[in-house]
């Protein structure tokens, strides 16, 4: 679905993303693991362009997105993201957040879009806060709507930046969960995660960068983390296990 090959990108003097390659399936879920400051989150941010690589090719279902021409946009309706920080509207109801991208885009009407909204919030079981504001929601609600403001695009491609990382430990497991769910169901997912329990459990792939560049890939995640072949990836993995 997604092919990414020699991705580079630099801030200034200081290059963050070294001939980056990755490959994405159907029904893959890539975790991207590795230190803070590795390049995980610009890498992530580089496959639905809110990131523009320096140099690199990319292409989705086998169409060029470095191309000047490319509808933005529609791209991201098809490669959805879903953000450390929620980045809800504080001033939208619940329902108004989830409603206003595929109203705003032609995809659905008002009514097939507040249907498809409330089918999302019974799915993820916070239908009764349909008209709540995001202030008054924890953390962990937060994000499932987050979430579900993701699915309401219909993405082929869900990108996740560290989902979990913003939470308090308690409120982790109902955005995992969920996150478990999607997986279950097919959900094409690349997630960038601190959550090692996930990475292992979840992931038919997994990827560990540090200092811009990918270490190692495994297609056996049980495997990488039971028998890491780069020494780097072993004193990662002695630090955070």
């Amino acid at each position: 679905m997604l092919k990414v090959s020699q991705i580079e990108k630099s801030f200034g003097d200081l290059k963050v993303l070294n001939k980056l390659d990755l490959e994405v399936g159907k029904k893959d879920v890539i975790s991207i693991i590795g230190p803070s400051g590795s390049g995980k989150s610009t890498f992530l941010r580089c496959l639905n362009l809110l990131e523009k690589p320096d140099s690199g090719q990319m292409y989705f279902e086998g169409k060029n997105i470095r191309d000047e021409n490319i509808d933005i946009n529609k791209l991201r309706e098809e490669i959805g993201m879903v953000f450390q920080n929620f980045n809800l509207f504080s001033n939208m109801t619940i329902l108004e957040n989830l409603t206003l991208a595929p109203i705003m885009r032609g995809k659905m009407t008002r009514n097939e879009s507040i249907q498809k909204a409330q089918g999302l919030l019974e799915r993820i079981g916070l239908k009764d806060k349909v008209n709540n504001y995001p202030q008054s929601l924890s953390g962990g609600q937060k994000q499932r709507i987050a979430i579900a403001r993701a699915l309401m695009m219909e993405p082929k491609v869900l990108l996740f930046d560290e989902p979990t990382s913003a939470l308090d430990p308690e409120m982790v497991g109902e955005v995992l969960e969920l996150m478990k769910e999607l997986a279950k169901d097919g959900m094409t997912m690349v997630v960038v995660t601190h959550e090692m329990g996930f990475a292992r459990e979840v992931s038919n792939k997994l990827i560990f960068m540090d200092k811009g560049e990918i270490v190692e890939k495994s297609d056996n995640p049980e495997d990488f983390f039971a028998n890491p072949k780069e020494e780097r990836s072993k004193q990662f993995l002695s630090m955070v296990l």
